[in-house]
């Protein structure tokens, strides 16, 4: 992740003596506007809106692409939860589908978890690494489905020479701490889609009716929530963008020192990848779960089974099906029984328990990275 410092401190400092933090009814023109503005350009997509949250822009970027109640929307089973509940904040209902050694949803159980209820697929590009899109936008063609990126993990990194959540109908961003651009909280809706955008952008300000919007005169006034992001926030993510692409390079610069190493590697070989001349992120896949486990005992080794909080089994409001209130349960909705257990998706399982993430380093000097790639080697022969 991206460190803060003076740069975002004297965006801030420039908000505050403003004293202007609402984006809307005088800020207009501010950060935020300027960082939509210049994220565009950079992605050249002709939609950027920003909003507080990754899960609030999948879940506006559902609401702008028509999904609700009584739709199946297919996602992956290995990725943050919040992939998973946005189709209920509309009134569908996710379907878990496996992963493949990429790390990211694999077509072929598209294919076959797609019903006559299935609406949408979120593919996710998980830690950074790229789902293979070309087969996705594929299948979504074939079977007239929505395909809506969870970018989330992979801000401004690319998939053939397109930048992931630009090639789906929407695509959505987080900046939370942990993410490539890092506002602490954050995140943005991507769209070429006329419809789409402004219906996310009704629904993510619950006065949208009230200000002077370009496109919303044609799409009939409905209720929305509030996602807005503050001038702050737009603030710090203005400031950091000019780093976004530098940050994105250091990786792969870093990435191929550690695939040339690694790809000799006697136990375990590197995962496949689905743009490897892009790649910005590395992963080791081993025979048995043992050999991962020990692996991973490295630091900047992460053994992914043990990364629970993003796996389908501990989903626990999913597994059990609970809202809030029984009579906005979705599943009541849902046209057909949907059932989940915690040894649905056994590929899945398989995969993550015998992969390990290795880290890039992207904050070291590219010659520690190529001592630490000559160290893990030699623990793999």
């Amino acid at each position: 992740m991206p460190r803060v410092g003076c740069r975002e401190l004297f965006a801030l400092t420039q908000v505050i003596a403003r004293g202007q933090l609402l984006r809307y009814r005088g800020g207009e023109g501010g950060f935020t506007e300027k960082f939509e503005n210049e994220l565009r350009e950079k992605l050249d997509i002709k939609h950027v809106l920003a909003v507080n949250s990754g899960t609030s822009a999948l879940i506006s970027a559902l609401v702008g692409a028509g999904i609700g109640p009584g739709d199946e929307v297919l996602v992956p089973a290995y990725s943050w939860i919040a992939t998973a509940t946005a189709p209920l904040a509309v009134g569908a209902v996710p379907i878990l589908v496996d992963i493949d050694e990429s790390l990211t949803i694999d077509p072929e159980d598209i294919k076959r978890k797609i019903t006559p209820y299935t609406k949408a697929i979120i593919p996710v590009h998980m830690l950074n690494l790229v789902a293979n899109m070309d087969a996705i936008m594929a299948i979504a063609k074939q079977h007239r489905l929505i395909v809506i990126e969870d970018a989330c993990q992979a801000v401004g990194v690319t998939y053939k020479g397109r930048r992931v959540g630009t090639i789906g109908d929407a695509g959505a961003f987080s900046f939370n701490q942990f993410k490539n651009l890092n506002a602490g909280e954050g995140g943005a809706i991507l769209t070429n889609d006329d419809r789409i955008f402004t219906r996310a952008r009704m629904y993510h300000d619950v006065g949208s009716f009230t200000r002077e919007h370009e496109f919303e005169g044609n799409e009939p006034v409905f209720a929305g929530v509030n996602f807005r992001v503050s001038e702050l926030t737009g603030a710090v993510l203005h400031a950091q963008l000019s780093r976004l692409d530098p940050f994105v390079r250091r990786l792969r610069k870093r990435h191929k020192v550690m695939y040339n190493e690694l790809s000799k590697a006697r136990k375990g070989h590197v995962s496949p990848h689905n743009d490897l001349s892009n790649a910005a992120a590395l992963s080791m896949i081993f025979d048995t779960p043992d050999e991962a486990k020990h692996f991973a005992r490295f630091t900047g080794v992460e053994h992914l089974i043990d990364t629970g909080r993003h796996l389908y089994t501990n989903w626990v409001p999913l597994l059990t099906q609970r809202t809030f209130d029984e009579r906005m349960n979705p599943y009541k909705w849902a046209k057909r029984q949907i059932d989940y257990s915690a040894d649905m998706c056994r590929a899945t399982l398989d995969i993550l328990g015998r992969t390990c993430r290795v880290s890039l380093g992207a904050q070291y000097p590219l010659p520690y990275m190529r001592l630490r790639s000559k160290m893990l080697l030699n623990s793999l022969k």
